[in-house]
């Protein structure tokens, strides 16, 4: 019985036979230099395989059009990504642009351009766009096969009941294990945040990934238990084993089970005592997931992951520098996010870049700096490029029309922010009322407490915020001197330590004496023994990841605000 340790993708548990995926063999791309007479055939190709595997995509979709069911409705959102990756312009003018200046096959410049826009993606600093470089990847990959006539290993000829063993799957590959009866997945690469995460989340399939050496140690047919709760997998387990995570197995089934109970239900205390769990999301798809948990809103929209989003699209040869999300771009988003939510509170937090999200547009003013995390990020940024913010603003204040919008500025640190945030929001309504453009100028803004400086100052900052959100992350990170990306550091980042705390306490006190209302949208927020404290402290608002929400719902069912309350007193106390 051998034990491998990983981190979990998809949580459950599931037992198998281990199907071990053989590593393939490299794509090989030749490099031949075409002669003049032969680049119009060389481009005939390319347009053929292109169509082939556009076909193919096309054919799939037919296959998910019933989108009212769950998993249909991720695998087609897949397929039209792929779909439009296939259409998209820009791309395809890089491509020809490429083989334009050059006398190299079309495979090479095709294969050149697809790693050129991936690895953009893998530098962006943000771990969600880093994990589309492997759809582009993927779905050029099926163009560049076609044209190579190359016929790498077919995933769908693993038995029902499988666990897949490999060293990473490709997205498609995932698709096409939805069909199959997968006990669960084994893999050395991938992220969390990949299609095959979210893909094995959505079907429900057990997944660890990060597994060393996993493949040359697992032999073929060997029995396979993996614990995507746990992040561990088990070679060759005996009978006691088996039995033990069979039990396992109908415990989480009941757990889940019960859980859901709660999507519909109001988040309170055990003696009736009123919460409002709301969802952090990163793009306008995840506002449905919101939706479908039971969310009472969104708590905070993370509007960067548009502009990187938009920035990463850019993929032109010389690595040219994109421009930034236009206002109607931005006005659509923020729009189709608050028809999501009908009319449920959608707080949009302004532009949060820089630091280790990097936005790759010529029209945002940056710097190279030692330190990005104290550097020119977030409202530093973006009052450096004021134009940028009024643009934002007034995208944000023409949505407002359609739902209960908030506005939210990050890491503030002096008073003097807010004003000159306020200032450039005054001048987009300015502008739009001049314009004649229909837009709501009520909109609430208030500002995230992220730094020990707002703490300090919250009853000065309270006098112009419209309300606070703690983002216990930064504040955590910045209060100890701790860079929570840092493993060297990692065991010191402790948001338990008394002077993130004291900090928390001292800003939701300043905000009820202001009578501001004050949430909590950072990690602690969707954690039990940090929810129970913030709970304690006084906080009524709690923002999380959307699939932890009826989990929060249910553990605060279980106390009274008495409980909670000593729960936080004896944290608060200790020294």
């Amino acid at each position: 019985m051998n034990l491998f340790l990983g981190i979990s993708a998809s949580t459950g548990i599931g037992i198998g036979k281990a199907f071990v995926v053989p590593e393939s063999e490299k794509r090989v791309i030749p490099q031949n230099h075409i002669l003049p007479g032969d680049r119009d055939k060389e481009l005939e190709k390319f347009e053929r395989s292109l169509a082939t595997v556009m076909t193919q995509i096309a054919a799939q979709m037919e296959t998910v059009k019933d989108t009212s069911i769950p998993s249909n409705k991720v695998q087609r959102e897949i397929f039209e990504t792929y779909y439009l990756m296939l259409n998209d312009p820009e791309f395809m003018k890089g491509v020809r642009t490429a083989f334009d200046k050059h006398d190299y096959n079309i495979a090479y410049i095709l294969n050149e351009k697809t790693e050129e826009s991936a690895e953009m993606l893998e530098a962006s600093g943000n771990e969600y766009l880093a994990e589309r470089a492997q759809d582009i990847r993927d779905i050029f990959g099926r163009v560049l096969d076609d044209l190579l006539d190359y016929h790498p290993f077919k995933i769908d000829t693993v038995p029902d009941g499988s666990v897949i063993v490999a060293r990473s799957l490709n997205p498609s590959d995932t698709l096409i294990l939805s069909k199959r009866k997968i006990a669960g997945l084994a893999l050395i690469e991938g992220g969390v945040s990949s299609h095959v995460g979210i893909l094995a989340r959505n079907y429900g399939i057990p997944a660890v990934f990060d597994l060393h050496k996993i493949t040359e140690e697992i032999e073929q047919g060997n029995t396979v238990i993996v614990d995507g709760t746990a992040g561990e997998v088990i070679d060759d387990p005996d009978a006691l084993a088996i039995d033990e995570y069979k039990k396992k197995i109908e415990e989480i089934k009941a757990r889940q089970e019960f859980l859901t109970k709660f999507r519909d239900k109001p988040a309170q205390t055990k003696d009736g005592t009123k919460f409002k769990i709301m969802a952090n999301i990163g793009t306008v798809e995840e506002a449905e997931l919101a939706e479908t948990e039971g969310a009472d809103g969104i708590g905070l929209f993370r509007t960067e992951f548009l502009f990187m989003t938009n920035a990463a699209s850019d993929i032109s040869p010389a690595h040219s520098r994109g421009a930034v999300l236009s206002e109607e771009s931005q006005f659509e988003a923020y729009k189709k996010v608050l028809q999501i939510m009908k009319g449920k509170p959608v707080t949009i937090r302004t532009l949060d870049a820089g630091g280790d999200k990097i936005i790759n547009s010529a029209e945002l003013k940056t710097a190279d700096e030692k330190n990005p995390l104290m550097g020119l990020r977030a409202i530093r940024l973006s009052l450096a490029n004021p134009n940028q913010l009024k643009t934002q603003f007034r995208a944000l204040f023409r949505a407002a029309k359609f739902g209960d919008l908030k506005i939210m500025l990050p890491l503030i640190t002096s008073v003097e922010q807010v004003e000159e945030a306020l200032r450039i929001a005054e001048k987009a309504k300015e502008e739009l009322r001049d314009e004649k453009i229909d837009f709501d100028g009520n909109v609430p803004i208030g500002i995230m407490v992220e730094t020990a400086a707002a703490a300090m100052i919250a009853d000065c900052l309270a006098k112009r915020a419209a309300f606070f959100s703690i983002g216990t992350n930064d504040l955590t990170q910045y209060t100890i001197g701790v860079d929570r990306e840092n493993a060297n550091v990692a065991s010191l980042y402790d948001e338990f330590h008394l002077a993130v705390l004291r900090l928390i306490d001292k800003t939701i006190k300043e905000a009820a004496a202001a009578g501001i209302g004050v949430s909590v949208c950072g990690e602690m927020a969707s954690r039990n023994e940090s929810a129970m404290v913030l709970g304690g402290m006084g906080v009524r608002t709690l923002s999380m990841s959307a699939k932890k929400i009826c989990k929060i719902k249910e553990l605060l069912s279980r106390f009274t605000l008495a409980e909670l309350k000593a729960i936080s007193e004896k944290n608060l106390k200790n020294i």
